[in-house]
């Protein structure tokens, strides 16, 4: 990828247009393999390194987390391909247009600024792992895992030269995403997995058997390290699964897939969930059990990257984490255009990049990073359940689509009333059955808004008689006047 002279960067800037608020035209869809680096360049990132050690650290099982990671990842897989890419090649749109056409403006607007935050936390997050690989190395003490709070000012410092290159990358829109990531999603999972492999012999691992008894008693050992929740096969499996929830289930990756020449190229995402999910936190596991044995208990991801890797994993953590952040951090420029769109996609982009950055310095959200996401996908993903019904089940019903377009209103009732009726649900058997992953109630919550948007709008177009308007009343008295 070939670096781009001032001249180039502003014709890039101002000629950027990602289609917020109209159909993808034919001559800009992209062939498979294009998605096939953007798919492994975002799974194989820099929160790998985060994610991972959780199993580990909260003490989940060899059985439930190879069988939870299989299974699960599975799942997501088929949510892409099935439910998400479907309704993106269908729609050629971003889920912004959706939801204004069946939901309405009003509605639209509070769900982009819900997943405009919540991305911004994601990426983030991915900025504070990358910067825990370069911090060591110029004198700066990066967070643990568990830390909640900024070690030194010039951890700040490091946060906002680290976010200044997510930031230039984000505002050139789609085509320098995909070239990005071609240039760097090739080695990365290469890296990660192979510095688990590598470090094994420190575990006293030399062949396969040596493995599943090293991982029983020194890595996966089923009683946790901290005194947060004993994972169990179920939460592994819901976690894989919805980790990525508001991505497949709630539709946010038709901004990606609405490029894609066939709905087929969702199972493109199978490389990611595999091999940037199941195998590399695996091995940032492996390397997690590795740093505890030395006495660490707390390790920066920066620090289990060096461990695996050296120089190389330090390398690799950095360009992880931009892999990630860039994607997500056009999502979020997207989603804000769609309500500002007066605003260029880079001007918006721009400033939320400046507040992802702003959140980094904060290394709790790293900390509570998969209760950010638990929450994240129980809010959002029910939406994508209210596009998906409203092409593929009320057309069969005999019913009307996109009311909120049709009907020319601000809100639409069954869809405000379905997406606040399935998260309260949702929420009050969370605390009635005592749970502690919001995941749990992730897709029974997306099923709910499903049942409810569909059972409301039937209700509302088959029951609900409309009042004749005040013209069509005059009109009518007038004929009876007159006769």
């Amino acid at each position: 990828m070939k670096l781009l002279n001032k001249i180039e960067i502003k014709e890039a800037l101002n000629g950027t247009n990602e289609f917020p608020n109209e159909a993808v035209p034919k001559h800009k869809l992209k062939s498979i393999g294009s998605f096939i680096g953007v798919v492994i360049g975002e799974h194989t990132t820099a929160t790998e390194f985060v994610i991972g050690p959780l199993f580990v650290l909260h003490g989940a099982s060899v059985s439930d987390v190879f069988l939870g990671l299989l299974l699960g990842n599975l799942m997501a897989m088929l949510s892409w391909a099935l439910i998400c890419a479907p309704v993106a090649v269908k729609t050629r749109h971003t889920i912004h247009i959706e939801l204004r056409r069946i939901a309405g403006t009003g509605l639209l607007t509070i769900y982009n600024i819900i997943k405009a935050m919540m991305f911004c936390v994601v990426v983030s997050a991915t900025l504070i792992v990358s910067a825990s690989a370069v911090g060591p190395f110029l004198g700066v003490t990066p967070p643990g895992l568990t830390d909640l709070h900024i070690s030194s000012f010039n951890w700040v410092w490091l946060i906002l030269a680290v976010g200044t290159v997510v930031m230039f990358i984000s505002v050139l829109g789609f085509d320098y995403i995909v070239k990005f990531a071609n240039v760097f999603a090739p080695w990365i999972p290469l890296v990660f997995i192979g510095s688990g492999i590598a470090i094994l012999p420190k575990l006293g691992v030399h062949n396969l058997e040596d493995f599943w008894r090293v991982a029983n008693e020194s890595i996966w050992t089923g009683n946790p390290v901290t005194k947060e929740t004993n994972y169990s096969l179920i939460h592994i499996f819901i976690f894989s699964w919805l980790c990525n929830s508001t991505m497949h289930l709630g539709l946010s990756d038709m901004s990606i897939y609405r490029f894609a020449k066939k709905s087929s190229y969702g199972f493109i995402s199978g490389l990611g969930v595999y091999i940037g999910h199941l195998l590399t936190w695996l091995s940032s596991g492996i390397l997690c059990a590795v740093a505890i044995k030395q006495g660490n208990n707390n390790p920066s991801p920066g620090e289990l990257a060096y461990l695996g890797a050296g120089f190389t994993g330090i390398v690799c953590v950095i360009f992880s984490g931009f892999t990630s952040a860039v994607p997500t951090m056009y999502r979020v420029g997207l989603a804000v255009q769609s309500s500002l769109k007066r605003f260029k996609f880079w001007q918006i982009t721009l400033c939320m990049s400046i507040i992802s950055i702003v959140l980094a310095c904060f290394p709790v959200v790293v900390a509570k990073l998969d209760h950010i996401l638990g929450i994240g996908a129980l809010i959002l993903s029910p939406l994508g359940a209210v596009i998906f019904a409203d092409h593929f089940i009320l057309p069969k019903l005999g019913l009307k689509t996109f009311g909120a377009e049709r009907d020319k209103i601000y809100i639409n009732p069954p869809v405000m009333s379905a997406w606040i009726g399935s998260v309260s649900i949702s929420y009050v058997i969370f605390n009635f059955l005592g749970l502690d992953y919001y995941f749990f109630v992730a897709f029974p919550c997306w099923v709910f808004c499903l049942f409810l948007y569909v059972g409301l709008t039937h209700i509302q177009q088959k029951y609900m008689v409309k009042k004749p308007s005040f013209d069509v009343y005059v009109k009518n008295n007038d004929k009876v006047m007159m006769e």
